[in-house]
């Protein structure tokens, strides 16, 4: 009987657990969706965005000086923003982006920085002895711009003092409910693609191509790192609802065998206490 027990224990032990991953399911789900929606908004945003400063970089600059953030110089130190959950219960997702971005600085010979957004990546790079520059946790679900600028207030500071060279967003991107890839890309110095100039409009800018350009380049700046976070946090919420789903398909699974191997059980007792009342009578006849 103990072990019948013991089988019961644990069915209703599992079943309050189902009960959890399910609710925590639901929960992912309504925020998966609205991270998905403010996620894709602001896509044709970065593009078209980059396709002005694009145009802007192909322009003749009157000072004939290059922005910045746009000057390439040798390379001393690097600086990656690592942006990871501040909770985990997300299947691979924390494993995945801390690994691309491991990977990555092994691979270096200059020292490597980390400004951390997120608890789980904070701990990991601790954990680790990787330096950490700066660190940001509990930015919330639903992010502003106004909540981001200071990463990349960070960022460009730093980057315009010369006390870091190359930057580097790592952050998982929202592919598909399913799918999830994470990806380091460079960031600064921002590095506009070449425009062709045939067949394109020639536009005029007021003041000037270069003013717009310098008051376009550190806007352009704080939306990619508002929309990379955008991006991990509608990955973050699809994992867990993911993870959260066969979480519980696999609680339920279990349930149905530890009910069979209860029944099993039972049976096999009461089977036994049969047999034991049978031959006890047997005996006494």
């Amino acid at each position: 009987m103990a072990d019948i027990r013991l089988i019961r224990r644990r069915i209703r032990g599992v079943q309050s657990t189902a009960k959890i991953t399910r609710a925590m399911e639901m929960i992912a789900t309504l925020k998966m969706r609205r991270a998905q929606e403010r996620g894709l908004a602001g896509r044709p945003y970065a593009e078209k965005i980059w396709q002005v400063i694009s145009d802007l970089a192909a322009l003749p600059q009157e000072e004939g000086v290059l922005h910045p953030l746009l000057q390439r110089r040798e390379v001393n130190k690097i600086a990656i923003v690592h942006i990871a959950p501040d909770r985990g219960l997300c299947g691979g997702l924390n494993a995945n982006i801390n690994r691309k971005t491991a990977g990555f600085i092994v691979a270096q010979k200059v020292p490597v920085s980390i400004i951390a957004v997120g608890r789980k990546g904070w701990d990991f790079m601790r954990r680790h002895g990787q330096e950490i520059y700066a660190e940001f946790s509990q930015i919330g679900d639903w992010p502003s711009l106004l909540d981001t600028l200071p990463i990349s207030r960070i960022i460009i500071d730093e980057y315009q003092k010369g006390a870091i060279d190359l930057v580097y967003l790592a952050y998982t991107q929202f592919v598909s409910t399913m799918t999830q890839k994470a990806v380091l890309q460079p960031l600064l110095p921002v590095e506009p693609e070449t425009v062709l100039t045939g067949g394109n409009v020639d536009y005029i800018y007021e003041p000037g191509s270069s003013e717009v350009l310098d008051e376009l380049l550190p806007r352009f700046v704080e939306m990619q790192v508002y929309h990379v976070i955008l991006e991990a946090i509608a990955s973050e919420q699809s994992a867990r609802m993911v993870a959260m789903r066969n979480a519980t398909d696999n609680a339920t699974e279990l349930v149905q065998d530890l009910t069979l191997a209860y029944n099993k059980a039972r049976q096999e007792a009461i089977t036994k206490e049969i047999l034991d009342i049978a031959g006890g009578a047997a005996a006494l006849a």
